[in-house]
């Protein structure tokens, strides 16, 4: 992909969280790519996440829905996209325990929906085009104490959520298989940084704390996750776009293990010191609530592959990471009170009123 040159890209999802970063990378750095952001604009997709480049030539915005077939074909047909990279899901675990449909119908249908369009323009010439589909470490299951995923982990979703981005996977790869669409697919660890909707544990703990609402961890808080900033994952999506295999995946993670209760302590910490309060007082405001059904123990990914292969590496430590998170959201409060506001509110009180154990 090394001499990509005046080609049309689609980034589904690029008005979402990890696709901002995503679709902000790529128009700054490929001034001869057009950059096509798809995006329904649901809670979780905020275009406010791309004001810095919105009037970039090189970039345009499409509102439409990924489940909406007759309006993905179109779009296929009329710009003729070369390449997509599709981010656009529904990825919070509890929501897909709430309303598992949604998340068949946008994590699996969709990806057919955008599958098949790729398909109708591009069945007779495959040369130059790629299909690179983003998705999560968390298909692989639940780790024990010990040992890491790697690209050959069978799969083992124990979520609606996880379950409905497995089946994503699965027919990616049976449409390279049958059909020979070139596609690439990564599986990344937990991210955090600017932009993210607080839903997330990261977030949702800092506008609590700024707020000094309570901090809901589930159960013991003895869960265990690997940590990715959210900058050192679109570049790595930047590296495997250009220099990955075709018909490979590679996994992506931050070398950084925590447990929740330990992260929620840092968390504490560096808040503490932010908000000029006195050390601890954060930390009160942890209260335990009733575990999530299905909670997977750990995640711990092995990216030997995509160091090896590729050259990539985390650019910050978590500790970094994490100030630099902070950081970002206390210069965008505004930001924050848009997104926390009308219905996130609702969905946060049916969430989290819990009693505690």
């Amino acid at each position: 992909m090394a001499d990509y040159k005046k080609k049309n890209i689609l980034v589904t999802g690029g008005a979402g969280f990890i696709g901002s970063h995503v679709v902000r990378t790529f128009v700054r750095r490929y001034p001869d790519y057009n950059i096509y952001n798809l995006d329904a604009l649901t809670y979780a997709g905020n275009l406010e996440n791309l004001k810095d480049i919105e009037g970039r030539d090189n970039y345009f915005f499409l509102k439409g829905d990924i489940t909406d077939a007759a309006f993905i074909e179109k779009e296929f047909a009329e710009k003729q996209f070369d390449a997509v990279i599709h981010l656009a899901a529904e990825s919070h675990v509890d929501r897909s325990i709430t309303d598992p449909l949604a998340f068949a119908k946008t994590n699996i249908l969709g990806t057919i929906n955008l599958l098949n369009a790729f398909k109708a323009i591009w069945m007779d010439n495959w040369d130059g085009k790629l299909f690179y589909h983003v998705s999560t470490d968390e298909v692989y299951g639940s780790l024990g104490a010990t040992g890491y995923f790697t690209e050959e982990t069978p799969y083992d979703p124990n979520s609606p959520y996880s379950a409905s981005k497995a089946s994503s996977d699965h027919f990616v790869r049976a449409y390279g298989e049958t059909y020979g669409l070139p596609y690439t697919i990564s599986n990344c660890s937990n991210n955090y940084g600017p932009n993210q909707f607080p839903e997330k544990l990261i977030p949702l703990f800092i506008n609590n704390i700024i707020n000094k609402n309570p901090l809901p961890v589930y159960g013991d808080g003895n869960y265990t996750r690997d940590w990715l900033y959210v900058e050192d994952h679109a570049e790595a999506i930047d590296l495997i776009f250009h220099k990955g295999q075709k018909n490979e995946t590679y996994n992506i993670g931050g070398f950084n293990e925590w447990k929740n209760i330990d992260l929620v302590g840092l968390l504490c910490r560096q808040m503490d010191i932010k908000l000029g309060r006195q050390e601890g007082e954060s930390e009160k405001l942890i209260t335990f609530v009733r575990d999530r059904p299905g909670h997977d123990l750990r995640y711990a990914i092995d990216a030997s592959k995509i160091h090896d292969g590729l050259g990539w590496n985390p650019s910050v430590t978590f500790e970094e990471g994490l100030a630099k998170t902070i950081e970002w959201y206390f210069d965008n409060s505004e930001w924050l009170q848009h997104v926390t506001s009308g219905e996130y509110q609702k969905y946060y009180k049916t969430q989290y009123s819990q009693t505690r154990i």
